[in-house]
Formats: structure tokens, sequence, C-alpha cells
């Protein structure tokens, strides 16, 4: 008579393969926010790693950097016009506290058309909770056509407009506007930029006064400085600034959301995203283009 083998470490191994390790794809039920919707988060199990020593068997280890968490989302455009979206998503616990973002840019999605794509957390954070969660934090769109382009894409125009993500302190902004000439023609400039301030239905947003130079609200940031023709050469950048305070005293606050702006008269436009929370003081100051320097990194 054969003696009988062991069950447990078989058990084991069984429930390591068909569970414990395996990722779980859980559907979503928030609502969309702004035409942005997950529809499934999958967040992977961790394998109890002493019953997988003692079975002689183990899960295959994730990619170095991954965490294996992710959710798949869908953007719908109900619209009338292409649009680009930028989506923040945030990776929280079950209590809510987020533990790391992650931006995702979806570049065009035509008038009634549905786009779906996958955002992951990569590696967490050191001493990070375990994430369970994933929702829409903050969704921006602008006219796809007035997209800022991807950092290895030359517009037609031959210039590249961005925005980047400034600096606060003690209720002061700025925000740097950056121009680079990506073309093969040299590009004029004399003077500040043009601004259009947009809410975020992309209408104008009132009670808002645009100032050349600081405008009073501080000084030596150099905005004050008079504008000078350049001749930006291909390859060239130059830099411009938006400065204001998010003062709130009597009033509703302003708030706005997007900024379109043209390098020059007759440029083409190009929308950027810096949320100006402009408190109620109703007032921005733009700095001239001028070339960058070590001293000037963010347009200040």
């Amino acid at each position: 008579m054969r003696p009988s083998k062991p069950l447990l470490p078989a058990l084991i191994a069984l429930l390591l393969l068909t569970g414990c390790g395996a990722p779980a794809s859980t559907p979503a039920a928030a609502p969309p926010a702004d035409g942005v919707r997950i529809t499934s988060v999958t967040i992977p199990s961790a394998p109890p790693v002493s019953a997988s020593r003692e079975a002689g068997v183990h899960a295959d280890p994730l990619p170095a950097g991954d965490s294996g968490i992710s959710a798949a989302y869908e953007v719908a455009n109900g619209g009338t016009q292409a649009l680009a979206y930028t989506i923040l998503f945030d990776f929280t616990t079950d209590a809510g506290e987020v533990m790391a973002n992650t931006t995702a840019t979806v570049r065009a999605v035509g008038p009634g058309a549905t786009v779906r794509g996958t955002v992951r957390l990569g590696a967490p954070g050191p001493g990070s909770s375990r994430v369970t969660r994933v929702k829409v934090s903050r969704v921006t769109k602008v006219p796809a056509a007035e997209a800022p382009p991807e950092a290895d894409v030359c517009p037609p125009s031959g210039i590249r407009v961005t925005a980047d993500d400034g600096d606060a302190a003690m209720g002061l902004r700025v925000v740097g506007l950056h121009l680079e000439n990506c073309g093969k023609l040299d590009y004029p400039l004399d003077g500040h930029p043009l601004l259009e301030l947009l809410d975020a239905g992309l209408s104008p947003v009132p009670g808002v006064r645009i100032v050349q130079g600081s405008g009073g609200i501080t000084t030596g940031t150099g905005f004050d400085e008079p504008a000078r023709p350049l001749v930006l050469k291909p390859g060239e950048s130059a830099l411009s600034g938006l400065m204001w305070r998010n003062t709130t005293e009597s009033g509703d606050p302003i708030d706005v959301p997007h900024v379109r702006v043209r390098a020059k008269e007759g440029a083409e436009p190009v929308t950027v995203t810096p949320h100006l929370d402009l408190g109620t003081t109703g007032l921005l100051a733009v700095r001239a283009w001028t070339r960058p320097t070590k001293e000037t990194p963010q347009g200040r």
C-alpha cells in the first residue's frame, strides 16, 4: 500500500495559482466627471509569502517599479467640436487619503466620440498606505486645435507655446509662459503675449483686468522690464509670465481654468490650463517676452 501524500501543499498551490496574487478587476460605479468615467479598477492582491514557501510554489513578481494597480477609463465628448482632455487621477485608500496622482492626456476626441484608455499607478511612494481606489480628480479640456503640442512635436506654425506649473509664495502666484522656435525660420517678437481668459466652458471670464508689467502687485520680479525686440533663431526660446495675488476680500473669487495665448498679433492661439485662482483682486499681470536666463526660469 502506497503512503498517501500530504494534501496541504497542493491545496495551497491551487489557491495561489487561482486566487492570491491574481489581479482583481472591479467594475466602477462612480458617475462621469465632465465626460470622463472610470469603468474598472484593477488591484492585485498580495500572495502570502510563508504559504508559498511551504508549498514550494511562488507567484510571478510584478515588473520592477510596477504596482500592478490600474484603472480603465473612457472619455465621451458630448460637445460639437473636437476636444483635448487632460485628466488628473487620484489613487486613494479606502478612507479617501490620496497616495499618488497620475495625469493622462487624450489628444483629440471628436464630437460625439468616445475614447478609452488605461492609467497605471506605477511604483508606490515610500511609506504609502495600500491603494484600493482610483477616482477622477480634475478634468481640463481645450479645443483640440489649440492644445499645447507634445514635447517632441512641432506644430505647423513652427512655434511651441506651453505653460509651466508655476510657483507660489505668501499669496503671490507666478506662472511661466514658454515659447520655443521649433521651426526652420527666424521668429520675431516685440511686446507681450495676447491673452484671453476662459472659464470651464471655454467662454470669456468677465471682471479681470490684464495689465502689462507688474501692475503694482509686487516689485523686483522683472515684470516691469520694458519690451524689447527679439528675433528667435530656430531652436531658440523666449519666456513671459503671468502674476497675480489670490487675495480674497469682499465679492466672489474669480477662477480662470483656461488661458488662450497668442504669441503676438496674428499668431495661432494655444490654450493652456494654469488654473488661475485670482481671488477677488480681478488683476492679472503679464510680462513682456524676454530671453530666458538662469535668474528667470519661470517668467519671474
